[in-house]
Protein backbone atom coordinates (compact mmCIF):
# COMPACT_ATOMS: atom_id res chain seq x y z
CA UNK A 1 0.00 0.00 0.00
CA UNK A 2 1.30 3.41 -0.84
CA UNK A 3 2.01 6.16 1.83
CA UNK A 4 0.45 9.18 2.13
CA UNK A 5 1.96 12.51 2.98
CA UNK A 6 -0.49 14.95 1.89
CA UNK A 7 -3.31 16.53 3.51
CA UNK A 8 -5.76 19.21 1.75
CA UNK A 9 -8.02 21.20 4.21
CA UNK A 10 -10.69 22.82 2.15
CA UNK A 11 -11.04 26.97 3.23
CA UNK A 12 -13.64 29.58 2.55
CA UNK A 13 -10.26 31.92 1.67
CA UNK A 14 -6.95 30.29 0.64
CA UNK A 15 -5.19 33.55 1.18
CA UNK A 16 -6.48 34.23 4.64
CA UNK A 17 -5.62 30.60 5.84
CA UNK A 18 -2.42 31.12 4.55
CA UNK A 19 -1.36 34.12 6.69
CA UNK A 20 -3.15 32.08 9.34
CA UNK A 21 -1.05 29.16 9.20
CA UNK A 22 1.69 31.09 8.28
CA UNK A 23 1.76 32.43 11.65
CA UNK A 24 1.01 29.19 13.62
CA UNK A 25 3.61 27.07 11.77
CA UNK A 26 5.90 30.01 12.42
CA UNK A 27 7.20 29.36 8.32
CA UNK A 28 5.67 30.41 5.25
CA UNK A 29 3.83 29.02 2.42
CA UNK A 30 6.17 26.91 0.28
CA UNK A 31 3.47 27.80 -2.58
CA UNK A 32 0.46 30.01 -2.77
CA UNK A 33 -1.79 31.57 -5.11
CA UNK A 34 -5.19 33.23 -5.09
CA UNK A 35 -6.97 29.61 -4.73
CA UNK A 36 -4.28 27.77 -2.79
CA UNK A 37 -1.39 27.48 -0.43
CA UNK A 38 1.07 24.72 0.95
CA UNK A 39 2.75 24.14 3.51
CA UNK A 40 5.46 21.99 4.06
CA UNK A 41 6.28 20.57 7.74
CA UNK A 42 9.77 19.07 9.39
CA UNK A 43 8.57 16.20 9.38
CA UNK A 44 7.51 16.72 5.08
CA UNK A 45 4.15 16.13 5.11
CA UNK A 46 2.31 18.98 3.17
CA UNK A 47 -0.93 21.31 4.51
CA UNK A 48 -2.63 22.38 1.51
CA UNK A 49 -5.35 24.64 1.65
CA UNK A 50 -7.67 25.02 -1.63
CA UNK A 51 -10.48 27.54 -1.92
CA UNK A 52 -13.84 25.21 -1.64
CA UNK A 53 -15.52 27.19 -3.95
CA UNK A 54 -12.92 25.82 -6.77
CA UNK A 55 -12.55 22.49 -6.14
CA UNK A 56 -13.09 19.91 -8.54
CA UNK A 57 -15.76 18.43 -7.96
CA UNK A 58 -17.27 20.11 -6.06
CA UNK A 59 -16.87 19.26 -2.05
CA UNK A 60 -20.22 18.40 -0.77
CA UNK A 61 -18.91 18.29 2.92
CA UNK A 62 -19.17 21.36 5.62
CA UNK A 63 -15.81 22.54 7.00
CA UNK A 64 -14.69 21.74 10.07
CA UNK A 65 -14.72 17.76 9.20
CA UNK A 66 -10.91 17.45 9.54
CA UNK A 67 -8.28 17.46 12.75
CA UNK A 68 -4.94 17.65 12.36
CA UNK A 69 -3.01 16.57 15.22
CA UNK A 70 0.14 18.49 16.84
CA UNK A 71 2.14 15.45 19.07
CA UNK A 72 4.09 17.76 22.27
CA UNK A 73 6.75 15.73 24.23
CA UNK A 74 5.32 16.00 27.19
CA UNK A 75 2.38 17.99 29.39
CA UNK A 76 3.75 21.17 30.14
CA UNK A 77 4.61 21.31 26.24
CA UNK A 78 0.62 21.04 25.67
CA UNK A 79 -0.16 23.75 28.25
CA UNK A 80 2.59 26.33 27.36
CA UNK A 81 1.10 25.75 23.20
CA UNK A 82 -2.44 26.36 24.75
CA UNK A 83 -1.31 29.63 26.29
CA UNK A 84 0.48 30.62 23.39
CA UNK A 85 -2.31 29.98 21.30
CA UNK A 86 -4.91 31.31 23.52
CA UNK A 87 -2.43 34.83 23.35
CA UNK A 88 -2.77 34.17 19.67
CA UNK A 89 -6.71 34.67 19.95
CA UNK A 90 -7.23 31.35 18.74
CA UNK A 91 -10.62 29.94 19.78
CA UNK A 92 -10.24 27.33 22.15
CA UNK A 93 -12.72 24.07 21.36
CA UNK A 94 -11.58 22.06 24.21
CA UNK A 95 -9.46 23.54 26.98
CA UNK A 96 -6.74 21.22 28.09
CA UNK A 97 -7.57 18.04 29.56
CA UNK A 98 -6.41 14.37 30.35
CA UNK A 99 -7.89 11.94 28.76
CA UNK A 100 -7.26 8.07 28.19
CA UNK A 101 -4.44 8.57 25.44
CA UNK A 102 -3.05 11.35 26.65
CA UNK A 103 -3.18 15.91 28.20
CA UNK A 104 -4.74 17.27 24.98
CA UNK A 105 -6.77 20.02 23.68
CA UNK A 106 -8.11 21.48 20.94
CA UNK A 107 -8.33 24.99 19.32
CA UNK A 108 -9.90 25.64 15.75
CA UNK A 109 -8.63 26.85 12.66
CA UNK A 110 -10.84 30.32 10.97
CA UNK A 111 -13.07 27.74 8.75
CA UNK A 112 -13.40 25.27 12.08
CA UNK A 113 -10.84 22.92 11.27
CA UNK A 114 -9.89 21.05 14.75
CA UNK A 115 -6.08 21.48 15.56
CA UNK A 116 -5.67 18.80 18.41
CA UNK A 117 -2.33 19.29 20.59
CA UNK A 118 -1.34 16.46 22.34
CA UNK A 119 1.00 14.70 24.67
CA UNK A 120 0.62 10.94 25.04
CA UNK A 121 -0.24 9.29 28.35
CA UNK A 122 3.13 7.67 29.44
CA UNK A 123 3.06 4.10 29.05
CA UNK A 124 3.28 1.11 31.54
Amino acid sequence: MQDFNFVILYVQNATASADFYARLLGRPAVEASPGFAMFLTPSGVKLGLWTRDTVEPKVATANGGCELAFPMPDNAAVDQTHADWRERGLKVAQPPTDMEFGRTFVALDPDGHRLRVFAPAASG
